[in-house]
């Protein structure tokens, strides 16, 4: 049994493949989601899990160098958008508007589906290199 955070295997397998710049996305119950990207759903019930803990869960093992968000999130929920930032840390958040944000999803590795039912809170995960 793996002895870090992370223990769903579909994400831990989508992280250990990724290479400098490839993107993983975790979304809200709402975003469509493109045929392209491996499809990890983790959906339960409305706000199970929270977009907010899956991104948390992510970060204790992802190499993020730049992650993206809608630019509709600052103006929806500006607290949410803090709370994101927060766990970033000093990671460079980007927006760009929600339709050109769900263009992009479609050249990600994955798209984590959360039961977040908060709009805009989807973010793109760029990785990063340890070295």
């Amino acid at each position: 049994m793996k002895k870090t955070t992370l223990l769903n295997q579909p994400i831990s397998a989508v992280i250990a493949g990724l290479g400098h710049t490839d993107t993983l996305v975790i979304a809200d119950a709402g975003l469509p989601i493109p045929p392209q990207p491996q499809r990890i759903d983790l959906a339960l019930t409305a706000g199970v899990p929270s977009f907010l803990a899956a991104l948390q869960t992510v970060l204790s093992e992802m190499q993020v160098e730049k992650a993206i968000v809608a630019s509709e999130l600052a103006a929806a929920n500006p607290a949410f958008l803090v709370q994101i930032q927060q766990l970033l840390g000093d990671v460079p958040v980007e927006t760009v508007p929600h339709q050109e944000f769900k263009t992009r999803t479609t050249a990600a590795r994955a798209v984590i589906r959360t039961g977040e039912f908060t709009p805009y809170a989807n973010i793109i995960l760029s990785a990063g290199v340890v070295f």
